[in-house]
């Protein structure tokens, strides 16, 4: 079966790796335009584009999809099948249409739940214990055609972003590699999703990474969670920002939203109780335990951390 794979971040990686390994013929690859990265703000390929060079195969980095060149490319290339992870556009109807098996899309989600662009950020800041990957025949809608198949795992309490999304690679790897095989022997499942139980989950912002001390100290320890690695959780104190990469609730203090409530432990008044910030990165400053930081700072219980709503990185 002749493939063409559309992804651009690490996440896609593994999905080109496996069908690489298996001997699919991957006549082509999408990925997205080459972007200005680090201190010399250099041009650096996509970790997709990177892979298909090592390996031989042709990549095409459209700035449009809907101009008429990527349709022209891709009837160049002639695929049977199209496969789409974390490509960060959305296909038009005429490249959905062009495939004589469509277009195949791995989601990093248990669809219905959390449709859009950042499902295992929120699948950790909802505070999930569950989710997994689902395979897809793509439509128009947003990640709303018909399942083919998903893989499930749990969600540790503790687990981060950045460690969920290590782990769901491959899984999303070892269900594209299933789907196709599925699709070559004729037996793919197309299973209409459910509109009823159908949630999203929204691209994150900076804003949401500014830490809300009025709530919960579950919701917002999640939350911090869900953040880590990127954007990452930040409050202000003193005028200046300090990143929070961990943190737990703190049974048995209780205290006004953001008030430090204890000086040897960096415990903060948070909804109706408290968490304490175990991993912080001051501004300007290296990685630090909470309880470093504290020392460092020589705090007093009762100062305040806030909100800033002007937060720029």
């Amino acid at each position: 079966m002749r493939i063409v794979f559309m992804g651009t971040p690490d996440f896609a990686v593994p999905c080109l790796e496996a069908l690489i390994r298996e001997n699919f013929d991957v006549a082509g690859v999408f990925s997205q335009p080459d972007k200005p990265r680090g201190r010399g703000h250099k041009a650096s390929p996509t970790p997709v584009k990177e892979l298909a060079l090592r390996h031989g195969i042709p990549v095409c980095q459209p700035e449009k999809l809907r101009d008429g060149q990527a349709l022209s490319i891709l009837r160049e290339l002639a695929p049977e099948l199209i496969v789409v992870v974390a490509y960060g556009r959305i296909l038009p109807r005429e490249i959905l249409e062009l495939p004589k098996h469509g277009c195949v899309n791995v989601h990093a989600s248990l669809l219905p739940k959390l449709r859009g662009a950042a499902p295992i950020q929120w699948s950790v800041i909802n505070g999930d214990r569950e989710t997994g990957v689902t395979t897809m025949f793509m439509a128009e809608g947003l990640d709303a055609g018909d399942m083919i198949l998903s893989l499930k795992t749990d969600i540790s309490p503790d687990e981060k972003a950045g460690e969920l999304f290590l782990r769901l690679a491959p899984l999303g790897a070892k269900a594209l590699v299933k789907t196709i095989r599925l699709i070559q022997s004729g037996q793919a499942a197309r299973v209409k999703q459910d509109e009823s139980l159908a949630t999203y989950a929204p691209m994150i912002t900076k804003e949401l990474a500014n830490l809300d001390f009025t709530k919960e100290p579950e919701a917002l320890c999640n939350l911090i969670r869900g953040l880590n690695p990127a954007p990452m959780a930040f409050t202000r104190l003193d005028g200046k920002v300090l990143k929070v990469a961990a943190a737990k609730p703190a049974p048995g203090f209780c205290g006004k939203p953001g008030e430090i409530l204890d000086e040897k432990r960096l415990i903060i008044g948070s909804g109706s109780g408290a968490i304490e910030l175990l991993s912080v990165r001051p501004e300007g400053k290296k990685p630090m335990t909470g309880e470093e930081f504290l020392r460092g700072k020589r705090l007093a219980a009762g100062q305040m951390f806030t909100r800033d709503s002007h937060y720029r990185d």
